[in-house]
């Protein structure tokens, strides 16, 4: 396949030329050769595809919610080509029994995956000789799942995956920093007055020092404050942010109530403007959705009742393409956020890049092309989503190892694999 004439995130024009999976070259000028597809992608954007390094696709235990094939076509549909599934499912990916059982269901996938690994209080650490994308998100605090653990146990942890060379991803909140006043109101702004920015900070902090001291390089998901951003970038340790972090704040609760609960939650809108500058400024890594649904039934209910999550892996990508069109950010930060950072952090040397040699995992915009997103036009099971009214700019095509898997509304063929196994 010859892709003609398309604008990469950096402004320069090229074709891109992919053959058996992978893209072959990239020139200014490439002429078709007898019987190859020509795709024209004159005044599109190609950008590589997103990997996203956190996702909850609730299989096994709770495929109402999200399955492989649900969530996979929400992540095709949304420009992801690359989903990494988290531990907390039911079985909790612990064991190597636990792991297999997820990667079989994880066949169903249109993208290609990776599955991480969890660690509880008899977790087998046998799991860490599978091919594991990362261990993590190892949780500090209770969340879904309820796979809080102990500083001991985490330090135990940590040194297994050293040892193995295994990537370590943390959930950083310290319970003993949440606001048990906070249980006294039933508003839906008491979620974050009760899980408070200091249990973020405290938790981050720790973490940091264990690695530290450990010598273990860690990455810290879904940081929602600019002071534990800067903890963990000044111990020279990762750390991603979310979309529901960047764009939404506690001034959107009276709007979304119990459907903007998450862990860890809604920040007020002064430190949400905060986390968007060191998104802007190049000091967060990546950007990670935490997608994680929920029924509409199980979300409408009271604050304490309600579970924690949001969807978000179909509008990532098109609400940062929104923000690059609006000029807000370069859409070669957006490349850098979403797939060359997150490819390199996590030494994936066959994605992130529109290069040759690397898998033709890519995705084609119009820029211009700005739509209204609404759950009716998304893909996931939870069928909601906490950016409906906002504009997003969404993938006219995408395209995993050169199998186009998403075109115009339409789906292609299931052909994930796991990355560690390529």
């Amino acid at each position: 396949m010859l892709i003609e004439t398309a604008t990469l995130a950096d402004g320069r024009v090229r074709d891109v030329r992919v053959t058996d999976g992978q893209i072959e070259t990239v020139d200014p000028a490439l002429s078709p050769r007898s019987e190859e597809t020509v795709r024209n992608a004159e005044e599109k954007l190609l950008l590589p595809g997103m990997i996203d390094t956190h996702v909850h696709f609730r299989q096994p235990g709770a495929a109402h919610k999200e399955t492989w094939t649900t969530g996979s076509k929400s992540a095709a549909a949304g420009g992801v080509t690359t989903v990494v599934d988290q531990p907390n499912t039911d079985p909790p990916t612990t064991t190597p029994q636990a792991f297999e059982e997820k990667h079989e269901l994880a066949q169903a996938s249109y993208v290609d995956f990776g599955l991480n690994g969890g660690v509880t209080p008899d977790w087998s650490p046998a799991l860490l000789e599978k091919p594991l994308f990362a261990l993590g998100e190892v949780f500090l605090a209770d969340s879904t799942g309820n796979m809080g653990i102990d500083t001991e146990l985490f330090e135990n942890a940590l040194e297994r995956a050293t040892e193995h060379g295994v990537h370590v991803t943390v959930h950083a909140e310290d319970a003993t920093q949440f606001d048990e006043s906070a249980r006294n109101r039933s508003d839906a702004d008491a979620w974050s007055a009760y899980r408070t920015p200091d249990a973020e900070v405290t938790a981050v902090e720790r973490a940091c020092d264990i690695g530290t001291a450990l010598d273990t390089q860690i990455h810290i998901a879904h940081t929602s404050t600019p002071a534990g951003i800067d903890r963990a970038t000044t111990a020279g340790m990762t750390c991603e942010v979310t979309p529901h972090h960047l764009f939404l704040s506690r001034d959107d609760l009276d709007e979304l109530g119990t459907f903007g609960r998450m862990n860890p939650p809604l920040r007020n809108e002064d430190r949400r403007q905060a986390v968007y500058d060191r998104v802007a400024d190049g000091t967060v890594d990546l950007i990670a959705t935490d997608h994680a649904p929920h029924t509409r039934a199980e979300k409408n209910t009271g604050v304490w009742d309600a579970p924690s999550g949001v969807p978000g892996v179909e509008t990532a990508l098109p609400l940062l393409l929104e923000e690059a069109r609006a000029g807000r950010l370069g859409y070669d930060r957006v490349r850098d956020l979403t797939a060359t950072n997150p490819a390199r952090l996590f030494e994936l040397p066959r994605k992130g890049r529109i290069k040759a040699g690397r898998d033709a995992d890519l995705v084609l915009v119009d820029p211009d092309e700005s739509r209204t997103i609404t759950a009716d036009n998304l893909h996931s099971n939870c069928e909601w989503t906490p950016f409906e009214g906002r504009r997003g700019v969404f993938p006219e095509w995408t395209m995993v190892r050169g199998e186009i898997v998403y075109e115009n509304g339409e789906f292609g063929e299931r052909v994930g694999q796991n990355v560690r196994d390529q």
